[in-house]
């Protein structure tokens, strides 16, 4: 029966109408999703001019798969060559060659890929180039990226998943709605407050529940047969536990091998790698974590563009 009031901090009030009076504000570019994905709030990109640079190099990108691992349409899956600089959490792609402090244009921004709670992994099924990872982004976006060497391919791969893996927040609890339709957890672009070791536990924790809740589906569909649409829809989530508990032990391995480097350095990374013994994807050896047995089912395969990928119904592979 009373109407609501709204909580208005008077010095922000004040705060943002001077702003509005400034003829030279400060504003901050943001680029929605990049890479032609859509304008989730999620998926922003905000440059940050104090990032570190993690890494820089020739690229050659192929699009192989739009958000929701939605089919790329035809006459956007060529391949493209650029320089890449791994910029705090965010790949840029540009044209030249990289020079500190220059700043992008606006087609360099929009080719930006945000590598939040993303995963590069090597191509081993891909056949028509060498050198060739996929990076998987968190709205379930597939490209295909091709370095000039094996070794470039190994240092790409590991820098992009240890960035990830250092500064991926915890992702938000999933949708809920009367309906038992599968809906992926919300992940959030903005960096982790939490420090490196608690890092490395919520990665822990989020494996630990992943290969439970696998398990769990997986004796669930054994009691059942579920037919059209649900079945469709058991498939897409069994595919994305797999995924997941693929990510979160790849990104608990490499940064407890950061944490034990003791270093903030990348290269200390990789060469703690090295000794180990890494393997060809540039992670940590199979026997020094359980959860990064090869499984070739979380990886996306790229082969063939006629249909929409989706997971194969006997063992779990995704099909492009």
């Amino acid at each position: 029966n009373e109407k609501l009031q709204w909580a208005i901090d008077e010095e922000e009030l004040r705060r943002s109408l001077s702003e509005l009076a400034d003829p030279n504000p400060k504003v901050i570019k943001r680029v929605s999703g990049g890479s032609g994905s859509g304008s989730s709030p999620f998926l922003d990109l905000t440059p940050e001019p104090g990032a570190a640079v993690y890494k820089h190099g020739a690229l050659v990108r192929k699009v192989h798969a739009d958000p929701d691992c939605r089919k790329t349409p035809r006459g956007k899956r060529g391949w493209k060559s650029f320089h890449g600089i791994l910029k705090g959490m965010i790949l840029y792609l540009q044209k030249e060659e990289y020079q500190p402090g220059k700043a992008l244009s606006e087609a360099e921004l929009k080719n930006a890929i945000s590598i939040h709670h993303a995963l590069a992994t090597r191509a081993s099924d891909y056949s028509k180039r060498p050198h060739v990872f996929y990076l998987r982004t968190a709205d379930w976006r597939v490209f295909l990226f091709q370095a000039p060497s094996l070794e470039q391919m190994q240092s790409w791969i590991t820098r992009i998943n240890v960035v990830a893996a250092m500064f991926s927040a915890p992702p938000f609890p999933a949708a809920v709605s009367s309906q038992r339709k599968f809906s992926r957890p919300l992940l959030p672009s903005a960096a982790t407050r939490l420090s490196q070791e608690e890092q490395v536990r919520t990665h822990e924790a989020k494996l630990k529940a992943m290969a439970s809740e696998l398990r769990e589906h997986r004796a669930a569909r054994l009691g059942r047969k579920a037919r059209g649409k649900e079945a469709e829809e058991q498939r897409q989530k069994e595919a994305y536990l797999e995924f997941e508990k693929s990510r979160y032990g790849t990104y608990a391995a490499l940064l407890r091998v950061k944490l034990k480097a003791g270093s903030e350095e990348l290269d200390a990374v990789e060469a703690a790698l090295a000794q180990a013994g890494s393997t060809e994807d540039g992670l940590p050896p199979p026997h020094s974590s359980p959860s990064l047995q090869a499984n070739p089912s979380s990886q996306p395969r790229a082969q063939g563009h006629g249909s929409e990928p989706r997971p194969a119904a006997s063992s779990g592979r995704w099909k492009l």
